[in-house]
Protein backbone atom coordinates (compact mmCIF):
# COMPACT_ATOMS: atom_id res chain seq x y z
CA UNK A 1 0.00 0.00 0.00
CA UNK A 2 0.57 3.42 -0.83
CA UNK A 3 -0.72 6.79 0.53
CA UNK A 4 -0.10 10.42 0.71
CA UNK A 5 -2.44 12.90 2.51
CA UNK A 6 -4.49 16.45 1.34
CA UNK A 7 -6.71 19.00 2.60
CA UNK A 8 -9.87 19.63 1.19
CA UNK A 9 -9.89 22.46 -0.96
CA UNK A 10 -12.96 23.60 -2.95
CA UNK A 11 -16.34 21.94 -3.48
CA UNK A 12 -18.22 22.65 -6.88
CA UNK A 13 -21.61 21.39 -7.48
CA UNK A 14 -22.36 20.29 -11.27
CA UNK A 15 -25.64 20.07 -13.38
CA UNK A 16 -25.14 18.89 -16.45
CA UNK A 17 -27.72 18.91 -19.19
CA UNK A 18 -29.54 15.97 -21.08
CA UNK A 19 -27.56 14.45 -23.44
CA UNK A 20 -24.11 15.03 -22.21
CA UNK A 21 -21.52 12.76 -21.45
CA UNK A 22 -20.92 12.15 -17.77
CA UNK A 23 -16.65 11.81 -18.06
CA UNK A 24 -16.16 14.32 -20.84
CA UNK A 25 -18.26 16.79 -19.12
CA UNK A 26 -16.17 16.27 -15.93
CA UNK A 27 -12.68 16.49 -16.98
CA UNK A 28 -13.70 19.01 -19.37
CA UNK A 29 -14.87 21.18 -16.39
CA UNK A 30 -11.95 19.93 -13.73
CA UNK A 31 -9.39 20.87 -16.83
CA UNK A 32 -11.17 24.59 -16.62
CA UNK A 33 -10.91 24.97 -13.02
CA UNK A 34 -7.28 23.38 -13.07
CA UNK A 35 -8.30 20.37 -10.70
CA UNK A 36 -6.02 18.04 -10.09
CA UNK A 37 -7.00 16.16 -7.66
CA UNK A 38 -10.75 15.35 -6.06
CA UNK A 39 -13.66 13.34 -5.50
CA UNK A 40 -16.68 13.31 -7.41
CA UNK A 41 -20.10 12.09 -6.52
CA UNK A 42 -22.99 11.36 -9.48
CA UNK A 43 -26.78 11.48 -9.09
CA UNK A 44 -29.20 11.18 -11.53
CA UNK A 45 -30.45 9.42 -14.75
CA UNK A 46 -28.63 7.88 -17.29
CA UNK A 47 -29.78 7.84 -20.95
CA UNK A 48 -30.79 4.65 -23.11
CA UNK A 49 -27.48 3.05 -25.04
CA UNK A 50 -25.06 4.29 -22.50
CA UNK A 51 -22.12 2.00 -22.29
CA UNK A 52 -20.80 0.64 -18.96
CA UNK A 53 -17.73 -0.98 -18.36
CA UNK A 54 -18.60 -3.95 -16.21
CA UNK A 55 -15.24 -6.21 -16.56
CA UNK A 56 -12.61 -7.49 -18.21
CA UNK A 57 -13.31 -10.58 -20.54
CA UNK A 58 -11.10 -12.34 -18.97
CA UNK A 59 -9.10 -11.55 -15.56
CA UNK A 60 -5.95 -13.47 -17.20
CA UNK A 61 -5.30 -11.82 -20.20
CA UNK A 62 -3.04 -8.23 -20.11
CA UNK A 63 -4.03 -5.94 -21.04
CA UNK A 64 -7.64 -6.99 -19.97
CA UNK A 65 -10.33 -6.73 -23.22
CA UNK A 66 -13.40 -4.78 -21.46
CA UNK A 67 -16.52 -5.76 -21.33
CA UNK A 68 -18.70 -2.92 -22.49
CA UNK A 69 -22.80 -3.26 -21.67
CA UNK A 70 -25.34 -0.96 -23.55
CA UNK A 71 -28.30 0.12 -21.07
CA UNK A 72 -31.46 -0.81 -21.91
CA UNK A 73 -33.75 1.83 -21.56
CA UNK A 74 -33.11 5.18 -19.23
CA UNK A 75 -31.42 4.12 -16.23
CA UNK A 76 -31.98 5.83 -12.47
CA UNK A 77 -28.01 6.19 -11.85
CA UNK A 78 -25.88 7.16 -8.60
CA UNK A 79 -21.86 6.81 -8.88
CA UNK A 80 -18.47 7.62 -7.18
CA UNK A 81 -15.29 8.65 -8.32
CA UNK A 82 -11.92 10.14 -8.49
CA UNK A 83 -9.90 12.62 -10.55
CA UNK A 84 -6.45 12.55 -11.09
CA UNK A 85 -4.49 14.19 -13.43
CA UNK A 86 -2.59 11.65 -15.57
CA UNK A 87 1.25 11.76 -16.75
CA UNK A 88 0.51 15.01 -19.35
CA UNK A 89 -1.17 16.70 -16.02
CA UNK A 90 -4.88 16.43 -17.60
CA UNK A 91 -7.31 15.50 -15.38
CA UNK A 92 -8.85 12.17 -15.28
CA UNK A 93 -12.10 10.95 -14.07
CA UNK A 94 -12.58 7.53 -12.94
CA UNK A 95 -15.70 6.64 -11.87
CA UNK A 96 -17.87 3.51 -11.24
CA UNK A 97 -21.69 4.03 -11.38
CA UNK A 98 -24.49 1.76 -10.40
CA UNK A 99 -27.44 2.22 -13.00
CA UNK A 100 -31.08 0.50 -12.25
CA UNK A 101 -34.13 0.21 -14.14
CA UNK A 102 -37.59 -2.14 -12.94
CA UNK A 103 -35.73 -4.87 -11.22
CA UNK A 104 -32.71 -4.71 -13.05
CA UNK A 105 -28.91 -3.02 -11.73
CA UNK A 106 -25.92 -3.12 -13.89
CA UNK A 107 -22.84 -1.47 -11.91
CA UNK A 108 -19.62 -0.48 -13.61
CA UNK A 109 -16.99 2.52 -15.24
CA UNK A 110 -18.55 4.95 -16.81
CA UNK A 111 -15.30 5.77 -19.43
CA UNK A 112 -17.14 4.45 -22.42
CA UNK A 113 -19.86 6.80 -22.33
CA UNK A 114 -22.48 7.49 -20.10
CA UNK A 115 -24.80 10.10 -21.64
CA UNK A 116 -27.14 12.09 -19.21
CA UNK A 117 -30.65 11.53 -18.74
CA UNK A 118 -32.53 14.62 -17.97
CA UNK A 119 -31.06 15.36 -14.74
CA UNK A 120 -27.02 15.04 -13.58
CA UNK A 121 -25.94 15.90 -10.24
CA UNK A 122 -22.35 16.69 -9.71
CA UNK A 123 -20.34 16.84 -6.34
CA UNK A 124 -16.94 17.63 -6.53
CA UNK A 125 -14.74 17.99 -3.53
CA UNK A 126 -11.15 18.94 -4.48
CA UNK A 127 -8.60 17.55 -2.73
CA UNK A 128 -5.44 20.46 -2.40
CA UNK A 129 -2.04 19.56 -1.82
CA UNK A 130 -2.19 16.42 -3.18
CA UNK A 131 0.56 14.59 -4.46
CA UNK A 132 -1.22 11.35 -6.49
CA UNK A 133 -1.16 11.57 -9.78
CA UNK A 134 -2.29 8.40 -12.70
CA UNK A 135 0.53 6.74 -14.52
CA UNK A 136 -0.40 4.14 -17.36
CA UNK A 137 1.08 0.44 -16.36
CA UNK A 138 2.50 -1.01 -19.78
CA UNK A 139 1.49 -4.30 -18.90
CA UNK A 140 -1.97 -4.10 -18.15
CA UNK A 141 -3.31 -0.58 -19.80
CA UNK A 142 -4.48 0.64 -16.26
CA UNK A 143 -3.85 4.17 -14.90
CA UNK A 144 -2.80 3.56 -11.50
CA UNK A 145 -2.96 6.05 -9.01
CA UNK A 146 0.78 6.67 -7.74
CA UNK A 147 1.35 8.33 -4.57
CA UNK A 148 4.93 10.07 -3.56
Amino acid sequence: MNYTEAQLGRTFILRLHHNERLHETIEKFANEKQIKSALCFFLGGAQDKSKVVVGPKDGNTMPPEPMVTLLKGVHEACGVGTIFTDEAGTPKLHMHSSFGRNDNTVTGCVRMGVDVWQIGEIVILELANCSAKRTKNKETGFEFLETS
